[in-house]
């Protein structure tokens, strides 16, 4: 099995696990998932700062997880399902790489031993 690397994809990837690595925007982004919220609705649930919730979501959108648009005076929230596919796809892709290398292994295991050298 080759693999390829595409630094641009890379890239996106980096930017979406390191989006998702925060327990706050894992949070943010499952709610946004159920239905859009505005900010100041998500901020209501946390014990930190508007502004610290505005950042999460700005790492999120950043992403492309989430999208923000204007509803009146508000930002309201919405997650991007088709980004979250994308984390999903990617963690399959490394699963099947391992266990294609798990397998690989077990088949080697699984050959009869070489025979021993015979010494002159």
């Amino acid at each position: 099995m080759v693999v390829r690397y595409d630094s641009e994809h890379e890239e996106a990837l980096d930017q979406l696990f390191r989006a998702l690595a925060d327990r706050t925007r894992r949070d943010i982004l499952r709610r946004t998932m159920v239905g859009e919220a505005s900010i100041s609705t998500l901020a209501a649930d946390y014990a930190m700062s508007f502004a610290a919730v505005q950042k999460h979501v700005a790492v999120l959108e950043a992403a492309g997880l989430v999208v923000k648009s204007p509803q009146g005076r508000e930002r309201v929230v919405r997650a991007e399902p088709e980004r979250v596919a994308e984390a999903r796809a990617a963690l399959a892709a490394l699963e099947a790489l391992w266990h294609h290398r798990l397998s690989r292994l077990d088949e080697l295991f699984a050959e009869d031993p070489p025979s021993p050298c015979k010494e002159p």
